[in-house]
């Protein structure tokens, strides 16, 4: 059942309330907060930093902005700036409040570039970082793109807004009301999904043959011959929205693939195709017509490089800062498309097995890797104790996949979506990024961190696929509730720094990482016995006033590091993602407070905890390998056996005795009559292993 608009944006207030709750920031702070967070949750932008300020410029024009976004892979600047009501029913944003938040807002960029700003402006402000972000890259910016973020429903009316520069640089106005965040949430890919007219940069379209024999019900497949002026046109005008399923698009750009490309484009660019490997892009829909000439793409909906990126970016790049002629350019595109119900599945796979000349862990790709469905089925079955009186227990609810919170209670009644709120308090929801950002934090990298939630995520991605490649039980109930303590020990965290005299309403984020990295460091160098207790932070849900002051005097000495009129980069934002800023918070002369006994718990305590709770994880994993191999039915089985038979792959009696068993599963089954655990979990690699050789599901 869809959730309608008015539900939507109640929900989004109120989880912008819970932020505010959370941080003790304001009611616009959160709202800027929440929407960008959605922002690069769909992909519109690569990450965010808040940055707020206002003022007055030159013939007192009036100044605001309220954050910011640098994509360093195809160099567009993103700014917001808000208008929020907070009212309970949405009001209309008119054109001419529109125009004139914008204007406020390109005012800003103005004096920032051109102006005095820099005299008027506390240089330790993350809107300084922002000024200087502007200045240091003003000749490689190529878009600059400015995002009005409301609460409010955008008239009609503003149908589109004119075309701008900014002393040359194209400026693009995005409006993100609360009817677009609506219509991405319920949209099946839950992406801004877009639609491209190849006749606005052809005639006819781009050529293509399909590929007849490689059809099925799924996906189609065209095999195209793109001008690199039509792909450079395409980018330059979507930029890294196209990248999206791409991995590439986190990764640095400089490697020396890159200089590859480059060489080829500058010295022989009539060679390209015949030199490239081409790009291979996956679509939800796409149109063909014939032609007298045969067939055309004419519109792709979606379209989405899954391979392909730096080639791209490379072209674009090249005919903008080198100013070289790309009419000789030719680039071969596999264009697949995709049934939009299955794009998820399909798109992250053809993004691994497109890449696999890069190391690709599979939970670098969405939210369906066994590690997050893990998490959300612990989640889901474990209550936390209940606190404070309460006479209820509670989940922490684990979102593997966006907007997952929201529709859980879309199928429920109003009462059981009232109870399903009791148990699953908005406030106690982790998101796959909210957990990279704990762990990696504990972990100490908080440069890492601080780099942002994207680049953050797949550090934190290798990490943990390595580490569940070797043993995945190391994954279990424990795991779950050290999670949530070291939520809880970050949130807390963040509203101390809130509070505090000398905080400045900036680099909260970075202060809570690297405080709790260092509280983490502080630990395992000064009590090699001991380790944290998060035990107890899980059974209390709340960490107490010890650790409390404890980390209120880690977090002062750590926002002096960061902001030290000697750090090592002017940019306090920058200075933070550098490792030789961790170094020197690590080299800090402080101990911990006297009373750190009453928050570390004895190391062997802890490892019989741990080794219980891999047992039961084991148990638990035959358990539900027997639930995945009854459910898959031994008719299921029997296709395999007859085809692996046939194609003469199973390699040993073992193989063949597991798969003879999973045959003969009959309904309502005696459990004794059905395959044990270990058979289970054996049956489970055999599938893996069939898949890998081409056995096709039906």
């Amino acid at each position: 059942m869809a959730i309608e608009l008015s539900e939507y944006r109640k929900s989004f207030l109120e989880s912008a309330k819970a932020r505010a709750a959370g941080k003790e920031d304001g009611a616009i702070a959160s709202f800027i907060d929440e929407a960008a967070s959605s922002l690069l949750e769909i992909g519109a932008i690569p990450d965010y930093e808040l940055a707020f300020y206002t003022g007055t410029g030159q013939k007192n024009r009036k100044l605001r902005v309220d954050g910011y976004a640098l994509d360093e892979y195809d160099w567009t600047a993103s700014l917001f700036i808000a208008d929020f009501s907070g009212e309970e029913e949405s009001d209309t944003l008119t054109r001419t409040q529109a125009v004139q938040v914008l204007t406020r807002l390109e005012a800003f960029i103005e004096e920032a570039v051109y102006g005095n700003l820099s005299n008027q402006m506390e240089i330790s402000r993350p809107a300084y970082d922002l000024l200087d972000m502007l200045r240091i890259h003003r000749t490689e910016i190529r878009k600059i793109r400015l995002f009005l973020l409301t609460d409010k429903i955008a008239s009609e009316r503003i149908e589109s807004l004119p075309q701008n520069d900014f002393h040359g640089i194209p400026l693009e106005y995005h409006i993100w009301d609360m009817a677009r965040f609506h219509r991405i949430y319920v949209s099946t890919s839950g992406r801004d999904e877009l639609d491209i007219n190849l006749c606005e940069y052809l005639p006819q379209g781009v050529p293509c043959l399909e590929a007849h024999s490689a059809r099925t019900e799924t996906y189609r497949s065209y095999l195209c011959v793109i001008p690199g002026i039509v792909l450079a046109d395409i980018y330059d005008k979507y930029g890294s929205r196209l990248l999206e399923g791409n991995v590439r698009s986190f990764l640095n750009t400089k490697v020396a693939v890159n200089k590859k490309i480059r060489e080829t484009i500058l010295r022989y660019p009539e060679m390209f195709f015949a030199y490239n490997n081409g790009i291979a892009a996956t679509a939800t829909d796409v149109e063909v017509k014939d032609g007298n000439e045969g067939l055309f793409v004419t519109r792709v909906k979606d379209l989405q490089i899954v391979n392909g990126g730096q080639t791209t970016a490379s072209i674009s790049t090249a005919r903008y800062r080198d100013k070289v002629d790309i009419s000789k350019i030719f680039v071969q595109m596999k264009l697949t498309k995709i049934d939009p119900e299955k794009a998820d599945k399909i798109i992250p796979n053809i993004s691994r097995s497109s890449n696999s000349q890069n190391r690709v862990s599979e939970a670098d790709f969405f939210a369906n890797s066994p590690f997050h469905i893990r998490m959300e089925q612990i989640s889901r079955r474990m209550f936390a104790p209940a606190v404070g009186g309460a006479q209820y227990e509670t989940h922490w609810f684990y979102e593997r996949a966006r907007g997952q919170y929201l529709q859980e209670q879309s199928r429920k009644t109003s009462t059981e979506k009232s109870k399903f709120q009791i148990q699953n308090p908005k406030v106690q929801l982790i998101t796959k990024t909210d957990l990279a950002k704990y762990h990696n934090s504990w972990f100490g990298v908080p440069h890492k961190v601080s780099m942002g939630a994207q680049k953050n995520f797949l550090v934190f991605a290798e990490r943990i696929t390595d580490a569940w490649d070797k043993n995945d039980i190391d994954f279990n109930d424990i795991y779950f509730q050290e999670s949530v303590a070291l939520a809880i020990l970050f949130r807390q965290t963040e509203k101390l720094v809130s509070i505090q005299s000398w905080y400045e309403k900036g680099y909260r984020a970075n202060i809570v990482t690297y405080s709790i990295a260092l509280l983490a460091y502080l630990i395992k160098k000064g009590f090699p016995d001991r380790s944290f207790d998060f035990h107890s932070v899980w059974e209390k849900q709340i960490i107490d006033g010890y650790l409390e002051r404890q980390m209120t005097i880690l977090a002062k000495s750590v926002f002096d590091v960061l902001t030290a009129e000697n750090r090592g980069i002017q940019n306090v934002t920058e200075w933070s993602k550098r490792e030789a800023c961790w170094e020197r918070v690590k080299g800090l002369q402080i101990q911990l407070l006297p009373e750190a006994e009453n928050w570390l718990a004895d190391k062997e305590d802890v490892r019989s905890l741990s080794r219980s709770a891999k047992k039961e994880q084991k148990v638990m994993n035959g358990i539900e390998a027997q639930i995945f191999v009854v459910n898959l039915g031994a008719q299921y089985w029997q296709d395999m056996l007859q085809w692996a038979s046939l194609k003469g792959l199973i390699a040993s009696q073992e193989e063949q005795d597991m798969l003879t068993v999973a045959t003969k599963m009959r309904p309502n089954s005696l459990p004794n009559s059905l395959p044990n655990s270990y058979q289970c979990r054996r049956l489970q690699e055999i599938r893996n292993k069939m898949l890998s050789e081409g056995f096709k599901e039906s």
